[in-house]
């Protein structure tokens, strides 16, 4: 079974012009999260000339750096609502603009004041970019590659962190007044040329058929599946995962009022107040997975690059800054890896995997920093111990980016309810930039005060916390649609009809009905 399994696995995909459509709208989309990538990459060293240049102290550097994750709550949970009302594609455009604003402030900023003005600016920009990205290519995916599609924005995150580090690398030798102010202003450019792209995308469909647009539905979900009768069986499924009956039809409908978006009060109570125990296990699922995502240290790793790569033991600028060029081209090509896995091994056995190799590196960073830091100046460098660190240090990023990375935001973007779909990944999303936030605005603090060895011992611990949860907890989504999500967490059926009130005491999830 498990050799058919594999040969099955390694089959080619067909991909067709409805899958070619799809793929074209989910690269574009997921170009906003560049906007993050560049920010976190570019940060890492550009924070060590802003520290020179306006005097500041490494609390005030670590606030800096983490401010944007807290920030960006404004964005995520503003994304939900703002997504439903105007649609995913414009928000996407809305979010562009704001991380625009943010670069040009930052990169012309005269003091700490301006800077921390333009994070704001950009942190609310970057809060709409990671949540309306992912949820608008899921929406648009067909099952058998959803997986592949939705991991492109964490590509796009990579990649940005990449084009952050070669920015710190191409402007290092400006003046330093100048340097680091080039380096945070050339961040308003990915952020024109997302706005401009993002208007030749159609809407999302599933979006369209909330508002009652069944006609503007059926034309976009023609170019997005492989044959007219798949079209319409996605549509179908839509339909009724909207509360949208089977029978009523035409170019604009009326969604029932229980299927309305603007319901705002309703969705919380679905999804936070009151929950069903299938919608509870969905949202603690994937939340969990967020958590961990960041508590296992990796904006550590990635953000810090340059501190971490000096304590142990590499002190020239260009040295240091060609070694974080070696950790994004790393971490580009790992996640590429993963887009190609995610639809053929699956979810699980990659976030296994992906935790085990995070925790392992972690504890070969921790073990070469500590020797590093224990050594007597006049021993000399301890070799193995510097090679000990770099080596771990590419490899947390590795083993990140193969699940860890991509996996979390293509899980919760699939498996949360039509009607909570955005809020349900919103809250995700917060989750995931306050322990962001949490862990960049520590880590200096934290390594004074249990060494920088024993900070990246604590990450190994969380890790392996991570490893343990995704075993226990995560079923494995692969090759499922949207509305069929609802029978891996707990399908209630007629029975939660049954004890409801009427049709207004319940709602589907993904296809499946529950008792609200």
């Amino acid at each position: 079974m498990a050799t058919a399994a594999l040969l099955e696995a390694a089959k080619p995909r067909n991909r067709t012009i409805g899958s070619k459509y799809a793929f074209i709208c989910a690269i574009l989309a997921s170009m906003a999260s560049i906007t993050l990538g560049y920010d976190i990459g570019v940060m890492s060293g550009a924070s060590l000339y802003i520290k020179k240049d306006l005097n500041i102290t490494d609390v005030q550097v670590e606030v800096l750096i983490g401010i944007l994750s807290l920030y960006s709550l404004i964005g995520c949970f503003a994304a939900g609502r703002t997504s439903d009302w105007i649609g995913r594609r414009f928000t996407v455009v809305f979010a562009a603009g704001f991380f625009f604003a943010g670069a040009l402030v930052m990169g012309l900023a005269r003091d700490y004041a301006a800077l921390m003005a333009g994070r704001f600016a950009a942190g609310v920009g970057v809060g709409y970019a990671v949540v309306i990205a992912p949820v608008y290519t899921a929406e648009m995916s067909p099952a058998s590659a959803r997986g592949f599609l939705t991991s492109f924005g964490e590509v796009s995150i990579n990649l940005g962190i990449l084009l952050g580090y070669v920015s710190n690398y191409a402007f290092a030798r400006l003046p330093l007044r100048i340097g680091w102010r080039v380096m945070l202003g050339v961040g308003a450019v990915p952020s024109v040329l997302l706005a401009f792209m993002v208007f030749g995308l159609p809407e999302s469909p599933r979006w369209l058929v909330m508002k009652g647009r069944l006609a503007d539905a059926r034309v976009v979900l023609a170019k997005i599946s492989d044959t007219p009768e798949e079209a319409e069986e996605r549509l179908a499924d839509i339909k009724a995962a909207a509360g949208i009956a089977d029978d009523l039809d035409g170019d604009v409908v009326t969604v029932p009022v229980r299927s309305k978006s603007g319901g705002e009060k309703q969705v919380w109570k679905e999804l936070i107040l009151s929950p069903t125990p299938a919608v509870r296990r969905v949202l603690l699922t994937a939340a969990g997975l967020h958590f961990f995502q960041q508590a296992a240290g990796v904006d550590s790793v990635v953000l810090y690059s340059p501190r971490v790569f000096q304590s142990a033991g590499i002190a020239d600028d260009d040295h240091l800054l060609a070694a974080t060029c070696a950790i994004g081209v790393t971490k580009t090509l790992f996640i590429l890896v993963a887009t190609l896995l995610l639809d053929r091994v699956g979810r699980r056995p990659l976030l296994l995997g992906s935790a085990a190799g995070v925790a392992a590196s972690l504890v070969g960073l921790g073990t070469g920093l500590t020797v590093v830091g224990r050594r007597h100046p006049e021993d000399g460098p301890v070799t193995w111990a510097v090679g000990l660190c770099v080596a771990s240090t590419i490899a947390v990023v590795s083993f990140f980016s193969v699940g860890l990375g991509p996996v979390p935001g293509v899980y919760a973007a699939e498996i949360f309810p039509l009607r909570v779909r955005a809020l349900g990944f919103a809250v995700c999303v917060a989750c995931n930039r306050v322990v962001s936030g949490a862990v960049s605005m520590t880590f200096l603090s934290l390594s004074s005060a249990i060494t920088i060895g024993g900070s990246f011992f604590l990450y190994a611990g969380m890790a392996t916390l991570a490893w343990v949860l995704f075993y226990a907890c995560l079923p494995e989504t692969r090759g499922r649609t949207l509305e069929e999500m609802g029978e891996l967490f707990g399908k209630t059926g007629g029975a939660a009809a049954e004890a409801g009130d009427g049709p207004s005491s319940s709602f589907r999830l993904l296809g499946s009905e529950f008792s609200v």
